[in-house]
């Protein structure tokens, strides 16, 4: 009985790192520590460094991979991509800390991905149709073996971005990468004060929802199916946002 109560904590502990990780290594890269082209350091060298385990290491690549910082290239390492930030864009994903930058986030998604999702009902070929499917079946896989679904999460939402045909949804998103995702800054579900599982599975539908739609190309159903999935998001924090204010008067 211990040993099952202590292991969500590990799991908790295990994610913060990663992020905090994800943090450094964007950081480095933005200052031009890393360059864009540049390897990243060894795993080893990187564990040394920052005082990590390799799986700490491994997660926060994959996460970096996943927003379209990094690339692996098999039997050499992983690379920056060299794929610089439009000029003047100000948003650093390093500082979507607290609630409320969350909710922010959250209503810029609104206003981009509903688009987004309408586009992508209309435009979406069949290849992108799959890559949808491919990352939204990760997506429940994850949430079936109740492992981080982070990753998978956002590339459904970055497959959407990209069956637009714009490049610019495409930019903002992979610019944004991950945090987009409250989870990678949050304990949604604790905040929504809902079962875990029962969180993941809702999450789960809403975006089969979404796919749905795009997969029979009903644009108006894609945008509805979009803006409840995210809407729902927003007012479950915006409700936790709440009486965290209120507890603190």
């Amino acid at each position: 009985m211990d040993n099952s109560s202590a292991m969500p904590r590990a799991r908790r502990k295990h994610r913060s790192l990663a992020q905090e990780l994800v943090t450094v290594l964007s950081q480095q890269i933005r200052d031009g520590e890393i360059k864009r082209g540049d390897k990243l350091p060894t795993e080893s060298a990187i564990m040394q460094e920052q005082g990590v385990s390799r799986t700490v290491v491994r997660e926060a690549i994959s996460r970096l991979q996943a927003s379209g910082l990094v690339e692996t290239r098999h039997g050499i390492g992983t690379f920056v991509l060299d794929t610089p930030s439009p000029s003047g864009f100000r948003i650093d994903p390093a500082t979507i800390v607290t609630l409320r930058d969350v909710l922010s986030v959250l209503e810029l998604r609104i206003s981009l991905e509903v688009e987004s999702a309408g586009l992508a009902a209309q435009r979406r070929n069949a290849e992108e149709l799959q890559a949808m499917r491919a990352a939204l079946d990760a997506l429940n896989d994850s949430v079936a073996h109740a492992s981080d679904a982070v990753g998978s999460d956002f590339q459904f939402h970055l497959q959407i971005a990209q069956a637009t045909g714009n490049r610019y949804f495409t930019d903002i998103m992979s610019h944004l990468g991950t945090s987009i995702i409250p989870r990678t800054r949050l304990n949604s579900a604790r905040i929504a004060h809902d079962d875990h599982q029962h969180y993941m599975d809702r999450l789960s539908r809403e975006h089969e929802e979404i796919y749905s739609a795009i997969a029979r190309q009903d644009a108006d159903a894609a945008r509805a199916a979009m803006r409840l999935h995210l809407t729902n998001s927003r007012e479950r924090l915006r409700k936790a946002h709440e009486e965290s204010e209120s507890q603190t008067i």
